[in-house]
């Protein structure tokens, strides 16, 4: 007698990502366990009276959706912040923050995040929201943050004389005096004076934030930023079973990290529970093209004096990164300059010679900008790219000063998901949420209907296709993963999402339209619309 399933979804257009059966039309399911794949009829053999039996109506099943870049705990923490991300004009910012200000009256600041760039320049236009309370907002980027004076006055840093470490910048003015805007490291000066919440409330806003990734098809996601405590703040909600979405956490490694340090990455490795893993580190190579702070080949295009050095020389890189290799750890780096992106390339060779070839699967996150020469580089080297398609400016008219800062003259090596992929990579795409909406088919539109921004650029959206496997399949490969999750196969974790529509049928401008109306992980239904 065949096993009995506890979920049967039959008569649903099942995109499976295996590619040895990439179309079903039913799947059955057994604890946490796919069991069976393939048509209506033969799912029936595993049909009991206790069997909940999901009529999939022609919709689009996938498997579950899978964010490769992600900021988990952080993003969850700022949902308790003022939200600044629809904000357009000072007028928006000044009603949110006073909104905020009223409801958290005993609140000893008043802070936002989201904000985007050319909404706000100065300490004195925060300072009309609350001159007496310290107020601090932090970009959609998490690069560049505004301040008013009484938060810098709190900081020590209104006046001339203490400035940040490494690639941070207090911006000043003629006389020294700071401006309100904050660059890179600059930001924890004032950030770090903000008092973080408890640890009930960090779970309870983790709770909120999974519940809501879920109900838009998100099963799992690799973290970017992290150590021991935010892995233990993890581990610990999956202790109490209230983990609905998986994470794999790497140690953020940082300039001034030693090589004692990396014991911690080391110990993080050796955590591997259902939904929380560790195994990897990331850096940050440069920072952003927003704030002046990305590594280029060239020079910037509307300030070419702006020449950043990057976070780590390429010694400095490869010495560290030759020592996470060689404990096994995979490596995520941050790269938006073409710079960074070709020393990173450079520094993953130099570990390749120093320790010798292995399945590494190193990886290279962001790739804003990439120059032609390092296209074939990834593959011979064997490294990954993950990219996030809502980061590109979806038209010029948009009026983003990131094309600005670029030029031109790079604009057809701007967020080139097309050449990558063409050259023969395996792309896994994500969010960087905070940064962008983590919502899947909010990035499947971006990746799908990006506009060129000149006729003569060349064309590098993507399929839908390639977007639900960058999503799925090509996401686990990319965090070694492959056998376990990222296909609708039988061994394979119940990890699913149900959509409203046949995603297929709808044209690509329309993919919004559709909704997830049940997300299962772990084979437990945690959506259901």
């Amino acid at each position: 007698m065949a096993v009995q399933a506890d979920f049967i979804i039959e008569n649903a257009k099942i995109f499976t990502s295996d590619p040895d059966m990439p179309q079903a039309e039913a799947v059955a399911v057994k604890g946490n366990r796919i069991i069976y794949v393939g048509t209506n009829d033969g799912a029936k053999e595993f049909q009991a009276s206790s069997t909940r039996i999901i009529d999939g109506r022609g919709r689009t099943l996938t498997p579950g959706l899978i964010d490769s870049h992600f900021h988990l705990l952080w993003g969850a923490i700022s949902m308790g912040s003022a939200q600044l991300y629809e904000a357009a004009s000072l007028e928006d910012v000044k009603r949110i923050l006073q909104e905020f200000a009223e409801k958290n009256k005993t609140a000893d600041w008043v802070d936002g995040r989201g904000i985007r760039y050319n909404v706000i320049s100065t300490r004195q236009q925060l300072d009309e929201i609350s001159p007496d309370r310290p107020v601090y907002i932090n970009a959609f980027d998490g690069h560049t943050s505004w301040a008013n004076t009484k938060a810098l006055e709190v900081a020590g840093i209104l006046q001339p004389g203490k400035e940040a470490e490494g690639n941070g910048v207090i911006v000043r003015d003629a006389n020294g005096i700071a401006t309100g805007e904050l660059r890179e490291t600059a930001i924890s000066l004032v950030s770090s004076l903000i008092p973080e919440p408890s640890e009930a409330r960090k779970r309870e806003l983790l709770k909120m934030t999974m519940a809501h990734m879920n109900s838009t098809g998100l099963t799992s996601v690799h973290n970017m930023n992290g150590d021991m405590e935010e892995l233990m703040t993890f581990a610990a909600v999956e202790d109490a079973g209230e983990m609905t979405v998986r994470v794999y956490e790497p140690y953020h490694i940082k300039p001034e990290t030693t090589e004692e340090m990396l014991k911690e990455a080391a110990e993080m490795a050796k955590v591997k529970g259902e939904f929380v893993r560790g195994g990897a580190a990331k850096f940050f190579m440069d920072g952003v093209w927003e704030s002046y702070t990305a590594l280029n080949i060239e020079p910037y295009a509307d300030d070419p004096d702006a020449k950043p050095d990057g976070i780590y020389s390429l010694e400095h890189f490869t010495r560290m990164a030759t020592l996470c290799d060689k404990m096994g750890l995979q490596i995520f780096v941050h790269c938006c300059g073409d710079g960074a992106v070709r020393r990173t390339l450079d520094g993953y060779e130099a570990v390749q010679r120093s320790n010798g070839k292995r399945d590494s699967r190193h990886r290279i996150e962001h790739i804003e900008v990439i120059h032609p020469d390092d296209l074939p580089r990834f593959k011979q080297l064997g490294v990954l790219p993950s990219m996030q398609t809502s980061h590109a400016p979806f038209s010029i008219a948009e009026g983003d000063i990131w094309p600005a800062r670029v030029g031109p003259q790079r604009w057809h090596l701007s967020f080139a998901w097309r050449d990558i992929l063409n050259a023969g990579n395996t792309i896994s795409y994500g969010s960087d949420w905070p940064v962008a909406p983590y919502d899947p088919l909010f990035n499947f539109h971006a990746g799908m209907n990006r506009q060129k921004w000149t006729a003569d650029d060349p064309d590098q959206t993507l399929t839908l296709e390639e977007l639900i496997h960058g999503y799925t399949r090509d996401a686990a490969y990319a965090e070694f993963m492959e056998h376990e999750k990222g296909q609708i196969k039988v061994g394979y974790m119940a990890d699913m999402v149900l959509f409203s529509h046949d995603l297929f049928a709808l044209d690509q401008k329309d993919i919004r339209q559709a909704k997830p109306v049940l997300t299962m992980v772990n084979g437990k239904v945690v959506f259901e619309a």
